[in-house]
């Protein structure tokens, strides 16, 4: 049985507030379907790198995450390329960037 489905503008402007909670770096740099738009989380290490968080769904039709960019970090040029590649596809894309150097995600992550 799949879980109930949390609008997406909900779920991001409660990102939005649990990072200004935590002192993260957030900015929402493009808005996609209110509704139903799927996330692609852009996470900026600066000198270590940028990793990009593409959102997916678990079996159970849970919110989950893979890294779209690779298990390593890559350069931001690279992060920016993939996500630019997945907006052609998908305009109703929502795309979040968070500058952190520990790292820290403003949500609860299950990742595949």
């Amino acid at each position: 049985m799949t879980e109930p489905r949390l609008k997406t503008e909900i779920w991001v402007k409660a990102c939005v507030r649990r990072a200004s909670v935590e002192n993260i770096a957030l900015a929402v740099v493009k808005r996609g379907d209110p509704d139903g738009g799927a996330v692609l989380v852009k996470l900026n290490r600066h000198a270590e790198g940028c990793t990009v968080y593409a959102e997916t769904r678990d079996a159970n039709g849970a919110r989950a995450w893979h890294k779209g960019t690779g298990a390593a970090p890559v350069p931001e040029a690279e992060a920016d390329a993939y996500i630019a590649r997945n907006r052609r596809i998908d305009p109703d894309l929502w795309v979040i960037e968070i500058e952190d150097r520990q790292g820290r995600l403003p949500f609860d992550a299950t990742f595949l």
